[in-house]
């Protein structure tokens, strides 16, 4: 019996997730709870994280380093085209999505060849920082369900919140200044891991689109679901609130009150 072909992760990768916390430590105070199921390690899994700040990946990574996960990320074809980042993302495994373009399409085969070779591959579902008014996960893209779809690994679902009090949506525009005030005050950073994967088995009827859009939706709830006790007491306006997020209010997702 074949057996699947295990990715190995790049030395620059692993140093790049270690430098990670040394980044956040000053900027921030990272809370991590949670972490990779025992059944999910060694294997392909999908992490669905919510996305409220440009800070996001530098903590997303920090965490990951702290739990002991060197996932792959799913980022903009603009990171690939920078002249050395772009070649840092390449030689790291990460998947290119351009979104917008002919292209977009070729990242689902990429990612589920990723997931093949038993990785981890991170993913913002909405596809940009959301712009609910009140910071809550907005509408996804189904391109996580139809990665689940294609390749058989589980959706865990990842929350992450206060990075949009060390750098607010702005950036880079007033970066200098961002970065001052979050070495001055060190906001309190949380990122939570699901204790389980999400159960897709509610959308396995009807024609692909429909159980794409489905599944999409179970995972936007379930990571709404794992945000819910990093923000009890900012159920409705944050504490902090980044004026510069501009809110769009036609993705808003309806939620329980």
């Amino acid at each position: 019996m074949e057996t699947s072909p295990v990715w190995r992760v790049p030395r620059l990768w692993r140093l790049l997730l270690a430098l990670s916390r040394i980044v956040a430590f000053p900027l921030v105070r990272l809370r991590v709870s949670g972490g990779l199921p025992a059944p999910l390690r060694g294997g392909p899994v999908i992490l669905a994280a919510n996305h409220v700040s440009p800070f996001d990946p530098v903590v997303i990574m920090a965490a990951c380093h702290k739990v002991g996960i060197a996932p792959r990320f799913m980022a903009t074809g603009g990171v690939f085209r920078a002249p050395l980042v772009g070649t840092v993302m390449r030689h790291c495994g990460h998947i290119r999505v351009d979104r917008n373009t002919a292209h977009v399409a070729d990242a689902l085969p990429a990612a589920a060849k990723a997931l093949g070779e038993n990785s981890a591959v991170l993913v913002y579902p909405e596809g940009r920082i959301g712009l609910d008014p009140w910071m809550w996960p907005e509408r996804g893209k189904t391109g996580a369900a139809r990665m689940a779809a294609m390749s058989g690994a589980p959706v865990l679902p990842v929350a992450q919140w206060g990075t949009h009090a060390a750098i607010p949506y702005e950036a880079p525009k007033r970066l200098g200044r961002a970065l001052v005030k979050a070495l001055l005050r060190r906001p309190v950073v949380q990122v939570r891991f699901g204790d389980r994967p999400v159960d897709l088995s509610a959308a396995e009827t009807g024609t692909p689109g429909v159980r794409a859009m489905h599944a999409t939706r179970l995972i936007m709830d379930a990571i709404d679901e794992t945000l819910t006790p990093l923000r009890r007491d900012e159920m409705r306006t944050p504490k902090m609130v980044d004026t510069s997020r501009p809110h769009d209010p036609a993705r808003i997702r309806p939620r329980p009150s």
